[in-house]
């Protein structure tokens, strides 16, 4: 990657996604790299500006060029229509992501809070819901062990419900992603 201008970090449900984009502004070339993976590439492209769109799983991405200056170019990223700074602060209100290891394997798992899927590693688990006294449980299996994620409310009409995961009896705290 000898013309790497811009990175991103996108934090969807699957995982977290690394674009890399490469933009050569004396040979005309644009790369974008998913997760180390080139995606597309374009070789003596003469408008130095635009954009490019592109997906990563189901988001629909948007690499804008714009020109800053001289010959000197701004690269920014949308996801889903919105900037990259919003579409990360809403990820993070309606995403809940716990990492953790169990029987030498390491999870990534993410509660979807609005549609209430649970994803661990990127796939979609098979999941079974149940009302309990304290709230509702979401239960699956991670490998062979039994978890749930358990909603409860805070009693704080601010802070909402509070989701924990429980796997093996044990609540795993969140991640800082």
């Amino acid at each position: 990657m000898d013309d790497l201008v811009a990175s991103w970090e996108v934090p969807l449900s699957d995982g977290i996604h690394k674009i890399d984009f490469e933009h050569g502004t004396t040979t005309g070339k644009r790369a974008i790299y998913i997760d180390g993976k080139e995606l597309l590439r374009r070789d003596w492209m003469f408008k130095l500006v635009g954009f490019e769109a592109f997906r990563v799983g189901k988001a629909k991405c948007l690499i804008k060029i714009d020109p800053v200056g001289g010959f000197a170019y701004g690269y920014s990223l949308e996801v889903n229509g919105k900037s990259y700074q919003k579409f990360t602060e809403a990820q993070s209100k309606i995403m809940k992501t716990w990492v953790l290891e169990l029987s030498n394997q390491q999870y990534r798992v993410v509660l979807e809070k609005d549609t209430l899927d649970v994803w661990a590693n990127g796939q979609r688990l098979v999941t079974e819901g149940v009302f309990v006294d304290e709230g509702s449980e979401t239960h699956f299996m991670l490998g062979d062990h039994p978890a749930h994620i358990r909603a409860s409310s805070s009693g704080n009409r601010r802070e909402g419900i509070i989701h924990n995961l429980i796997v093996d009896d044990q609540v795993i705290p969140e991640a800082a992603e």
